[in-house]
């Protein structure tokens, strides 16, 4: 397609649509409502928090419906699809930290899985919804000797967090094999970019340390090997999978979104130094627990069925994240 026609179609598909966005209010939750509004959706966002969290777009509390409230409440989720008819629905509401989940697993369960079962519950007889996009992980996967992963690979998450994600999707799989719920699932490797403020995650984490002048303390031995996604990509392949969901019959698939060029901690860290032009200072504890080694994506089924592919360069995307942080980190 040629790029000047795309915004056109974008915003013929987007104008005044209801769009339901949980977790509104996090990392992903606030690029994604950004670039709704831009073309032109009318988004309603449901977050335990009021307002955006990670302070990245000023403003955007004025462009969208704000709602304080939880997933995992099942009578406000029905009223607010009752009140407001979306026709497509972006579900990223979740506890999305792996060591708050070993620490709370109850919690991490309410939120994951039953915050999941009461999205696809209340879209069960909503024949005006056309897609539900439910956000889950490359965790969702747990543990496999083949990689990179692919979309048909077992679901046998084995931790808490990883746990959750699997039953999540199968969750999913349940409503539109059953019920025909139009829901597609994505899994993405490690999302980084501005305005993530889950400072336990290795990229914010060393980007502080960066800017703090402070020695980086990797916990694992540095060999764990990943995924790193810029959001802006992310955002792009949401968008891409809500578009073309209802046309081209994806319900019930899974997609993955990854650069297909997967980093130990150690080159991760040894490039966010070269990028940043700062001295290394870091070091290795080797305490990592109740994680997976070596986890990466194929993601050829959504270069192959969506047009997805990846806009931007690591390295420059690496920059841009760093010039927030410093902005950040020094207010």
């Amino acid at each position: 397609m040629d790029r000047s026609e795309r915004p056109k179609r974008e915003a013929r598909f987007w104008r005044k649509k209801p769009v339901l966005l949980t977790g509104s209010a996090g990392f992903l939750g606030s690029w994604l409502a950004k670039a709704l509004v831009a073309r032109g959706a009318r988004v309603i966002g449901l977050d335990i928090a009021k307002t955006d969290t990670s302070k990245l777009f000023r403003g955007l509390d004025k462009e969208i419906i704000r709602i304080k409230g939880d997933v995992g409440d099942f009578e406000l989720v029905t009223e607010l699809v009752k009140k407001y008819k979306p026709r497509v629905i972006f579900h990223l509401a979740a506890q999305a930290i792996v060591a708050d989940a070993v620490a709370e697993p109850l919690r991490t369960f309410t939120s994951n899985i039953q915050g999941t079962w009461n999205i696809l519950e209340v879209c069960r007889d909503k024949k005006y919804i056309d897609a539900v996009i439910m956000a889950s992980s490359d965790k969702a996967y747990g543990i496999h000797k083949d990689l990179p992963y692919k979309e048909d690979a077992p679901l046998k998450g084995s931790f808490p967090y990883d746990v959750s994600k699997s039953c999540a999707d199968l969750l999913a799989y349940t409503y539109f094999n059953t019920y025909k719920v139009p829901v597609s699932v994505t899994r993405c490797g490690n999302i980084f970019g501005p305005g993530d403020l889950h400072l336990s995650r290795i990229v914010p984490d060393i980007m502080r340390s960066i800017v703090k002048n402070k020695k980086f303390l990797i916990r694992s031995n540095g060999k764990f090997t990943r995924d790193y996604v810029f959001v802006a990509d992310i955002v792009i392949g949401y968008i891409l999978l809500a578009e073309k969901l209802k046309k081209l019959r994806l319900a019930g698939e899974a997609f993955n979104f990854s650069y297909e060029k997967p980093l130990s901690v150690l080159e991760l860290v040894r490039k966010i130094y070269k990028v940043t032009r700062t001295k290394s200072n870091y070091k290795i504890l080797d305490q990592a627990q109740y994680e997976i080694k070596h986890q990466y994506l194929s993601s050829k089924k959504a270069r192959k069925i969506l047009g997805w592919k990846p806009q931007y360069d690591i390295d420059k995307a690496l920059q841009s994240t760093f010039d927030w942080y410093k902005e950040y980190f020094k207010l």
